[in-house]
């Protein structure tokens, strides 16, 4: 019986290590949104708040509705979904006009949408926006 212990550890270890590389293989998984919303877009007209928030060459991250918003002239808007195309995450900040995904460290141009850097492969979905009374507001219908 002396023998038994060490076999039973090796067990233990071996189901604990794989239940770990288990969890480690789902969170970097593409399929992944644990934690995020589902939808990458507004399902309906949400206000962002004053359009002279986004500087006229610049960009603006709104976290909570999960778009993002550049202006590339005075008066021209043009909306993204601020949620990584790898892995579901929230973009956490802009550099200028380049979103940073801070989960796997993927960058967007903010102004086109597209994937300046991976691991991340597809652009950010475009959401419709508008100008309404000197409020931007995004999503269908928009």
């Amino acid at each position: 019986m002396a023998g038994s212990p060490a076999p039973r550890r090796t067990v233990l270890k071996g189901a604990a290590l794989a239940g770990a590389a288990g969890l480690g293989a789902a969170a970097c998984s593409t399929d992944s949104k644990l934690g995020h919303a589902e939808t990458p877009t507004p399902t309906s007209p949400v206000e962002l708040g004053a359009a002279s928030d986004v500087p006229v060459g610049g960009a603006k991250l709104y976290k909570e509705q999960r778009v993002v918003v550049s202006c590339p002239a005075k008066g021209r808007y043009k909306a993204f979904s601020a949620q990584c195309t790898h892995a579901g995450c929230l973009l956490g900040s802009l550099e200028g006009t380049v979103g940073d995904c801070p989960c796997h460290g993927s960058k967007f141009d903010v102004t086109t949408g597209q994937v300046l850097h991976g691991p991340a492969t597809a652009p950010l979905p475009e959401v419709p926006v508008t100008e309404q009374g000197g409020k931007l507001v995004a999503g269908p219908k928009a």
